[in-house]
């Protein structure tokens, strides 16, 4: 299994001639508004371009996993960092099956994206030769999740690979716990930016609470969702301190944008 990392929440899992682009953000550096304007410095997003390699990898894509996009199926309040125009055009236009939580597959469809399994939480469907699993995610502490409208992580089990869980955008809950104790994932990718708008707690994990999912993690995780949004205020180097000072830098990958992690 490879994992091709592109920018912040967005990467292609490779396994077996099957390329999977999980929560595509493809448009260009400063095509997206700021998502805060008055907590954090008032910039355009993504603040960064793909890497020069991202078209290469994304011409093989054959499927897709979105963890989450529409909030009350309202256009203006979708989650672009994980889906935005540029990557509706691409799967829409390449017919790339989908797979996204259940309460978002009308919604996509509705711009011609092919929803080929709309999952709800711990439902487990064969994929690609294996298995996967919705884990319920919660996307903030106190009322902003209910606004931010939950999605999911994913646990995969594909063919003579090492086991996967993409957390997706959550903050340290009981299923994401559950999910760790008793699927024992040996790959964990977890959000760790620790986004925030200008109201409201942070949308994913503290410090605290990343710490405490490195811990709980059997195997290997990679960290990402950082430094490609003007409202994620923790960025690679300040993760790695913190992880040193835990002594947890030996368990954690932070992949630049274009690494590729081969397991």
């Amino acid at each position: 299994m490879k994992i091709h990392h592109l920018r912040s929440a967005s990467f292609v899992i490779e396994s077996n001639g099957k390329f999977i682009l999980v929560d595509p953000m493809l448009g260009a550096k400063g095509s997206l508004p700021p998502f805060s304007v008055l907590r954090f410095k008032r910039r355009r997003n993504p603040t960064v371009d793909l890497p020069e390699n991202a078209k290469a990898i994304l011409s093989k894509v054959n499927h897709a996993l979105i963890t989450h996009s529409q909030t009350f199926g309202f256009k203006p309040l979708q989650h672009s960092d994980h889906l935005d125009a540029a990557g509706e055009i691409f799967l829409s236009d390449h017919d790339i099956p989908v797979v996204t939580p259940k309460k978002d597959q009308a919604y996509l469809e509705k711009y011609r994206i092919n929803v080929a399994h709309g999952v709800r939480n711990w439902q487990t469907i064969d994929y690609l030769g294996g298995k996967l699993t919705a884990i319920p995610a919660q996307h903030g502490h106190g009322w902003i999740h209910k606004f931010m409208a939950n999605g999911c992580g994913f646990y995969l089990e594909l063919p003579n690979e090492p086991s996967l869980y993409i957390s997706g955008d959550t903050v340290l809950n009981e299923h994401v716990r559950r999910a760790l104790a008793e699927l024992k994932p040996d790959i964990t990718v977890v959000a760790a930016g620790e986004a925030q708008m200008d109201v409201g707690k942070a949308l994913l994990m503290s410090k605290d609470e990343l710490l405490t999912f490195i811990k709980l993690s059997p195997g290997l995780v990679v960290a990402n969702h950082m430094e490609a949004l003007n409202h994620c205020p923790v960025d690679r180097t300040t993760l790695l301190e913190l992880l040193k000072a835990h002594g947890l830098d030996n368990k954690v990958l932070i992949p630049l944008d274009g690494d590729v992690l081969d397991f």
